[in-house]
């Protein structure tokens, strides 16, 4: 499994923004009040980017070598594919709460500032969690096996 590339997170922080700003711009439209997101989805995105990195930390002691404990590679596999998605899912997520924010801000006349502080606060907790995933990838990543085959192979291609 590749590592997660940052031109995939920028696209979906990218994709989010742009569906967060146009749903509150929908339902307002509509006529509903506009959604903001309570403050515990900002706590729970910030714990599961702790959790994560604490699923991943033995691996990391494995691969380093520094445990004698034996990791499962279904495990290892396992965590690495939910470092994968917590990554892509909090760069959604950041996206998506930035463009409620946006559109918060965007306002002739500016809802109350709570509003904005909770989607702020998603944001960071979005946040939070895309850092957490991208650390639980790194503690997945196995060394090369040899450096010097690879550059030796890499010249005569």
């Amino acid at each position: 499994m590749k590592r997660t590339h940052p031109s995939t997170l920028v696209a979906f922080a990218l994709g989010g923004l742009v569906v967060g700003y146009l749903l509150d711009l929908a339902i307002v439209s509509a006529g509903r009040p506009a959604l903001v997101p309570p403050i515990s989805l900002a706590v729970t995105l910030a714990g599961i980017g702790v959790i994560v990195v604490l699923v991943a930390w033995p691996i990391r002691r494995a691969v380093k070598g520094t445990s004698k404990r034996r990791i499962d590679p279904f495990h290892a596999t396992r965590v690495a594919a939910l470092a994968k998605a917590s990554s892509v899912s909090g760069a959604l997520v950041f996206g998506l709460a930035g463009g409620i924010a946006l559109f918060l801000l965007t306002r002739a006349v500016v809802p109350g500032l709570g509003n904005v502080w909770l989607a702020v606060a998603t944001a960071v907790g979005a946040a939070l969690l895309l850092a957490g995933g991208l650390v639980a990838e790194w503690c997945c990543t196995l060394p090369p096996d040899d450096p010097e085959a690879q550059k030796e192979s890499h010249a005569n291609a």
